[in-house]
C-alpha cells in the first residue's frame, strides 16, 4: 500500500480513516500543505492527502452563506466572493510568502489554524464565522455539526472546537461559512515617528472612538523605514472620509501624519495581514505573540534586550509579530519569559524542522486546561491517529 492515502470523496475519506484507526496507523493530514511547517514535525506512518476534496457545493449571496469541500483552494473561493462584492470578514492571512509555500492554502487549513488578520478586532475570529462541517473523528466515525444558519443552537457548538485544532480532533470533509459584504472603499490614516508606547496609546484612543476603525497597527522604525502607526477605516465613501477626518482631528497632537488612498491602503494592510515584512527569503524564526495591548511594548522590548530581533504590532498592540535569530532554539526561552509576564501566549509560526522538534511550538497549556485538552483529544481521537505530535509532544 502507498504511504499516501488520497480520498476523492467523503466515502473514501471515511474508509481511509476507518482503516487507519483499525490498524492504528498515525496520519499526517493536509490539503495543499501550505501550513505543514507550522507545528511540531508530525509523527506519522501515512499521509492523508485531502487535495481531492474540492469544489463549492452551495453559495447563496443573498443569505450570506457558502459551503464547500474542505480542500477547496482559498483563492478560488475568494474570487467567487469578490465577484459578488463579498468576503471573509475576518481577513484570513496568506502565509505563502512568509513560509515559502506555493499557494494561499485551503478552506480546511484556514479553519484548522483559526488565524485571522487585522480586521479581527472588529469582525471576530475564524471560529465566529464557521457555521458547520462534516467530518470523520479519530474513532473512525462520521459526524456533522452546525448548519447553514447563523443562529444555530442545536447541540454542542463543535465548529468552535474544531477551529484552531490543527487537524488533531477530526478530519473535516465539508465546511459551511458565513460571508459578509465587502466595504465599498477604505482609507488609512498614518502617524509618523511614534515610539511603541505612544503608538499603543494612539491606537487605543482610536479604538475607543466612534470612528469604527477596522485595522490598527504599528510598524517600528526599520520595518518599512521610519516608524508608522496606521489606522484603517472602511465603508461607504462619504462615511469613510468623514470618519477619517474626525480621527485626524482627534490625533492631531500625536505627531506628523498623512492619508493613504485606497490602493496604497489595501497594499499596506495586505502586508500587515500576511506578515510580508518578514517574507524576504530569510529563514529566521518568526513568533506570533498574543498579549494584552498595553503590555505589547514591554514584551517586545524584553525580547529585544536579549535577542537581535525585528517586530511589529497588529490589533492595537495585542498581536506582536517578532522575527528572531535561529540561535538558542529561536530564542524560545526569552520569548516565553517575556510573554509569561502577561496573560498572553506565543506560537512559533516559522522555524526550521530542527527547532520545531526541539521547542514548544504552541503555548504550553496551564495544568487545568491541559487536562481538558487531553480529555477532548481522548474523546475525539482516543488512539492518537490524527496529526500526532503536531501541537504538543506525545507522552
Amino acid at each position: 500500500m502507498s504511504s499516501t492515502l488520497k480520498p476523492e470523496d467523503a466515502t473514501q475519506l471515511f474508509d481511509a480513516v476507518k482503516w487507519a484507526v483499525s490498524e492504528e496507523k498515525p496520519l499526517d493530514i493536509h490539503g495543499l500543505g501550505t501550513k505543514r511547517t507550522i507545528g511540531r514535525p508530525s509523527q506519522h506512518e501515512f499521509s492523508l492527502d485531502l487535495s481531492g476534496l474540492t469544489g463549492v457545493t452551495l453559495y447563496e449571496p443573498e443569505e450570506l452563506v457558502l459551503s464547500a469541500r474542505a480542500a477547496t483552494p482559498r483563492a478560488e473561493v475568494e474570487k467567487l466572493l469578490q465577484d459578488k462584492n463579498q468576503e471573509f470578514a475576518f481577513e484570513p492571512p496568506n502565509f505563502a510568502g512568509l513560509l515559502g509555500a506555493d499557494s494561499g492554502g485551503t478552506l480546511g487549513g484556514m479553519i484548522a489554524s483559526n488565524l485571522a488578520g487585522p480586521r479581527r478586532i472588529k469582525a471576530g475570529a475564524v471560529r465566529d464565522h464557521f457555521l458547520g462541517f462534516s467530518g470523520v473523528s479519530g474513532r473512525g466515525e462520521t459526524f456533522k455539526s452546525g448548519g447553514r444558519v447563523v443562529k444555530n443552537v442545536t447541540g454542542y457548538d463543535l465548529p468552535k472546537v474544531i477551529a484552531g485544532s490543527w487537524g488533531t480532533l477530526a478530519v473535516v470533509s465539508d465546511v459551511t461559512l458565513k460571508v459578509l459584504p465587502a466595504a465599498e472603499t477604505e482609507l488609512t490614516f498614518a502617524l509618523e515617528g511614534l515610539s511603541d508606547e505612544q503608538a499603543v496609546a494612539a491606537m487605543s484612543e482610536a479604538l475607543q472612538s466612534s470612528c469604527e476603525v477596522s485595522g490598527v497597527a504599528h510598524l517600528p522604525e526599520g520595518v518599512i523605514g521610519a516608524a508608522a502607526t496606521v489606522l484603517r477605516i472602511e465603508g461607504i465613501g462619504p462615511s469613510v472620509e468623514y470618519r477619517l477626518d474626525k480621527l485626524a482631528g482627534m490625533l492631531k497632537e500625536a505627531g506628523p501624519s498623512e492619508k493613504l488612498a485606497e490602493e496604497s491602503s489595501k497594499e499596506l494592510w495586505r502586508c500587515v495581514r500576511d506578515v510580508s515584512f518578514f517574507a524576504d527569503g530569510s529563514k529566521r524564526p518568526v513568533w506570533r505573540l498574543s498579549v494584552p495591548p498595553m503590555d505589547g511594548p514591554k514584551v517586545a522590548q524584553a525580547i529585544a534586550a536579549k535577542c537581535d530581533c525585528r517586530w511589529f504590532y497588529d490589533w492595537a498592540g495585542g498581536l506582536i509579530w517578532c522575527e528572531v535569530p535561529e540561535a538558542d532554539n529561536g530564542c524560545e526561552e526569552t520569548v516565553r519569559a517575556a510573554v509569561a509576564q502577561t496573560t498572553g501566549h506565543a506560537t512559533l509560526i516559522r522555524a526550521s524542522q530542527a527547532i520545531r522538534a526541539a521547542v514548544d511550538v504552541f503555548q504550553p497549556p496551564a495544568p487545568g486546561l491541559a487536562v481538558l485538552s487531553q480529555n477532548l483529544k481522548s474523546a475525539f481521537d482516543p488512539k492518537g491517529i490524527l496529526n500526532p505530535g503536531r501541537m504538543y509532544a506525545e507522552a
